[in-house]
């Protein structure tokens, strides 16, 4: 068997880390994901650790999801990094003009969570 794929995961909202991490998990039992709520949690991970994704919110306190993207960029030009986010109003343009891996928009059912995998899988 591979060696897991390592996520970070960035959401300030504990009850989506929790179910984004179940559902990421389920549907790709090779996903090993770590979450953090806050942005210098994840930057500490990123530095104390080694990831072979990352995936975060865009709406969060103190630093937006681009903004990190970029914070991550200067620690690791190759990782693939993900905006999983409910916000839309052309994040997603933003996000492909900034260079961002891909952006899965979150929805209500559980679609999103596959294609997330799918794709986090696809870009390691």
């Amino acid at each position: 068997m591979s060696d897991p794929v390592r996520v970070l995961l960035i959401d300030e909202d504990p009850e989506v880390l929790d179910i984004t991490e179940t559902f990421l998990e389920r549907a790709d039992e090779g996903l090993d994901v770590t979450s953090v709520q806050r942005v210098t949690a994840a930057l500490d991970s990123l530095d104390d650790d080694e990831f072979d994704c990352v995936v975060s919110d865009y709406k969060m306190p103190k630093m937006d999801g681009l903004t990190l993207f970029e914070e991550v960029r200067d620690r690791d030009a190759d990782i693939p990094f993900f905006l999983f986010t409910a916000k839309g109003g052309g994040i997603e343009d933003q996000a492909a003009t900034a260079g961002v891996t891909g952006y899965v928009q979150k929805g209500t059912g559980t679609e999103q969570y596959d294609e997330l995998a799918s794709r986090i899988r696809d870009a390691v």
